[in-house]
Formats: C-alpha cells, structure tokens, sequence
C-alpha cells in the first residue's frame, strides 16, 4: 500500500515534511506543471521558465535518490485535477500526503479539487518560514498594528542571530540603518564601486525544453523565456548564495538604497526567487552572511542589514499574509480606484525613472527592493491607483512573486491600502527622493527641482496632491503632520495650480 506525496512548484527542498514522513521504497512522488495555474495571470515568462526548469530538476533529483516521480509536463495534462484523476487511475495510492501550501488561495483550491477525486489528504507542516503561522498569530494577539521591529527583534534572539550571550544585539544598536542610507553622491564619491558580475548558468537540455514549452504555451506573456539567468538547481543556488557572500555583501549594507541605471543589481544578493521556491532555506542564507562577518569578511551594517530582510521583513510579511488573510486582499482603505496605465506594460513614458525600472522589469522580471517602493509603489500610491491591480501587475512581471509575499509588500508597504496595519506611515516621496538615490533625473523631460507648469516632475504635482486628498487622514499622524501643515499654510493659488496640473497629469494616463 502507497501513499501519494504531492509537490507543489514552490516547495522545492530536500527538507520538505512530506518527503520526510515518506518512504521512497513505497511512496511516491507526484509532480504536476498546471497550464491552468499557470494562466492565472499573465505572468512573466522568465518566472513561468524558472519555476518549470526548477521543478524537472528536483523531480530529477529525487529520482537519483530513489523516488518514483510521476511527473506531468505542461503539453501532458492542462491542470491539476487531469493530472491527479490519471495517477489515482494507474498508480492507485491509499491516499495523498501534501506540505501545507505557501499560499491561501492554493489551499483553498487543493481542498477543492480532493473533494472531486474524492481522496483523503494529509497535510504536513510548512517547512519554508523559520515562525510558524500559529507562532505568528500569538505574538500577534491584542495588537492593533503590527510593527516589524519587535518582531524582528524576538526573531534574533529567539534563533540567536547577531546577539551576544545576554541576548543583546552584537555592536550594541538593533537597526543599523543609520550606516545603510549612502546616496547616489557618496557610491560617486566612493568610486562607483560595482561588484564582480556572476558566470552566467549555460542552460542545459531540461531548461533549454523548458524554455521551448513556455514560449509555445503561453505566447502573450510579458518578457522571454529564453532570457532566463537565475538558478534552476540547488547546486546552482547554492553557488549564486556564495556569490553574493564573497562579492556583493561587503557593499550591501552601505549601497542597498541606490538605484543606478544599466546596474539592475549592484550589490543586492536576488536571492528572494530561488528562497521561495525551496532551493535555498532562509537560515543557511543568513548564517551565511553571519559567518562573513564573524570571518571579519563583511562589514556588520551590511550583514544586519541583510539578516532583517530575511528573518525580519520576509517572516514578518507571512505572518501578517496568513494572519489577515483572505480579507487582505481587498484592502483599500485610501479607496484608489484609478486604472492601472497601460505603459506599465509597454514601458513608454517621459518619466525616466519608470522608463529606466520598468525596462529592467520587461527584461529580467527584477527589481530590487527601493525601486519596487520608492519608484513603483510611490507612483502607484500618490496616483491613486486601484491596489487590486497594483498587486495583479507585481503579481505578474517578477520572478520571486508569490502572494504571500506580495500581498503586504505592495498592499500594506506600498499602497498603505490596509490602513496602516503594518507601516507608520504612507511611503509617498517627492522627486527630490529620486534625485538624491538615483541617476534617473539624468536627461529625464521632468526637472525634479521644478513644482509646477510644464518641466515639473510628476512625482512633485502627485506628492502634494495626495496629502492634499488626504488631508484629514494625515493631518493627526506625527510622521506625516508636518507635510498637511506644510500644504495647507501655502497660498490657496499655488494649491489650486497644483492640484489642476496633477488633475490633468492624472487625466492623460487614461490613454497611456
């Protein structure tokens, strides 16, 4: 008698608990490429071809190793259920054994299609995440907000990362974000540092028929299958993490806010996709980056500050998903209801800034994280667009988009759509944001020193313009007092041409 273990595309690891329960002598393993799932949205093409090459792989390993893996390939069955009414037929398992899904709406729609087949199915625990969700809702319990810095906190000294016997913090400050904050001018002044660039991964036969299958199934998607350079192999991770410890981490910490046009990546570690899928586990990462420096081979700033993006803002963002979950995802507490423009597509516009991001998107399904807040989501929140299809289009166009991850990234961070649940305040900004982290303004249209009229950067018009929307909701915030007041004692003619020319900037992304 045989039980069915069934992988999901995104549970790729050795660690997983249903493999662990298993017994590969009689167990067996099913793995399924869901043409249906993957048109749920029109995701972009260097995701779909990272996550299938991904899989064939590890179902390629687990063979090695002695599993039976019943695989169905994209051209072999259009979904899930197909897929599952042909295993019950010809291997006949007792029952299936799952890892508890990432995502909400995947757990929803399993349990749906195991009542169809009618089987039994048993769930292990997640794997993927060092706090568990009940861990997580505990800690959270009689919290009206939920701020990442306790959080991030207790997670250090609960995995006893960078504290010292007394559980204090190792260079005695928490956040050393103080350190992490150079601007486009110091990286100028510093030499323009840029990391040595990683040896490309050459694409073997499975990813060269994965990239083949991608482009013949899903035509319409955004970017090419073929442009494909993340790892696909957990020897491939593995080296891309080293990479990042012996070349790029030592300028993280200092550079990680910079955005510089043609150096998409600089000294950002791009380890959130292989992380999400399983091919990495977000411990080994910041041990990693903890031994560089205990090694007196990277700087403290710069290994705290990847350590809080992994067990800080990573765990943080699952935990507050499946807290507030399925509610979350119509948060609109700003009610935006502006339709998503449709350069974000195609990447036309005047606004360098977009242009130059949006290229980087289009081509490598990537952007690092100030770029996706600072560029993206800023525009997004001070134009008033609907956070449904904000979170659709990140959804879409990045490699390491899961909605767990997305969802309070761009619902809560970004948009500040859930009222402030998470974040202090909006992160709206000016251009002069842009200016002083980036070269954007470089040859841009916009001047990002003008207010008004013709040359104004738009980033300037819709800055004032949304705390002029949102005036009585800001007015009693501490961390955004300052700018109502700031709006409201300037004449009532400057206003008025402000909010006219915001007007009629807002008006022409109706037809772009």
């Amino acid at each position: 008698m045989s039980r069915t273990i069934w992988i999901l595309g995104d549970q790729l690891t050795r660690q997983h608990s249903g493999l662990a329960l298993g017994d590969s002598r009689k167990d067996q393993v099913i793995m399924i490429e869901s043409r249906s799932r993957a048109s749920h949205l029109s995701y972009h093409k260097v995701k779909l071809a990272m996550g299938f090459a991904a899989m064939r792989h590890f179902a390629d390993e687990l063979r090695q190793s002695g599993w039976t893996v019943d695989y169905h390939e994209l051209s072999q069955t259009p979904d899930f259920l197909s897929a599952l009414k042909l295993h019950l037929s010809s291997k006949k398992p007792t029952g299936f054994v799952m890892m508890e899904p990432n995502n909400f709406f995947e757990r929803e729609d399993i349990g749906k299609i195991v009542k169809k087949i009618g089987v039994e199915i048993s769930f292990t625990p997640p794997v993927q995440f060092l706090r568990s969700r009940e861990d997580f809702s505990a800690w959270a319990t009689g919290k009206k907000r939920l701020l990442m810095e306790p959080h991030y906190r207790d997670m250090r000294r609960r995995l006893g990362i960078l504290v010292d016997n007394a559980g204090e913090p190792e260079g005695g400050s928490w956040n050393l974000d103080t350190e992490n904050r150079k601007t486009f001018s110091d990286w100028k002044r510093a030499g323009k540092p840029q990391p040595e660039v990683a040896a490309p991964f050459g694409h073997d036969n499975i990813t060269q028929q994965v990239i083949a299958d991608v482009e013949k199934w899903f035509p319409n998607a955004p970017g090419h299958a073929a442009s494909l350079w993340l790892p696909v192999t957990r020897t491939q991770a593995l080296q891309w993490l080293d990479h990042f410890i012996h070349h790029r981490i030592g300028n993280f910490g200092a550079f990680e806010d910079i955005m510089v046009a043609d150096q998409p990546h600089l000294f950002h570690s791009v380890l959130s996709a292989p992380i999400n899928i399983g091919l990495l586990s977000p411990l080994e990462c910041v041990e990693a980056a903890v031994k560089a420096w205990t090694d007196g081979k990277a700087p403290l700033n710069s290994v705290e500050g990847f350590v809080r993006q992994i067990i800080g803002w990573r765990e943080f963002v699952n935990g507050v998903y499946w807290l507030k979950m399925p509610e979350y995802a119509h948060s609109n507490s700003l009610e935006a209801t502006r339709a998503l423009p449709d350069f974000f597509y195609s990447g036309q516009t005047d606004m360098k800034c977009l242009r130059t991001v949006l290229k980087e998107t289009r081509e490598t399904a990537y952007n690092h994280h100030i770029q996706r807040l600072m560029i993206l989501g800023n525009f997004f929140l001070l134009a008033g667009i609907d956070p449904a299809q904000a979170l659709r289009w990140f959804s879409e166009m990045y490699v390491d988009a899961e909605e767990w991850v997305m969802a309070a990234n761009v619902l809560g961070m970004s948009l500040h759509a859930d009222g402030g649940f998470i974040a202090t305040k909006p992160y709206a900004a000016s251009a002069a944001y842009i200016a002083k982290m980036s070269n954007y303004c470089e040859g841009c249209h916009y001047r990002p020193t003008v207010k008004s009229g013709p040359a104004a950067c738009p980033y300037n018009l819709l800055y004032w313009d949304f705390y002029n929307r949102h005036s009585k909701r800001f007015a009693s915030n501490p961390r955004t007092s300052m700018m109502v007041n700031s709006w409201l004692k300037r004449p009532e003619s400057d206003r008025r041409i402000v909010t006219t020319e915001a007007a009629g900037f807002l008006k022409s992304l109706e037809n772009r």
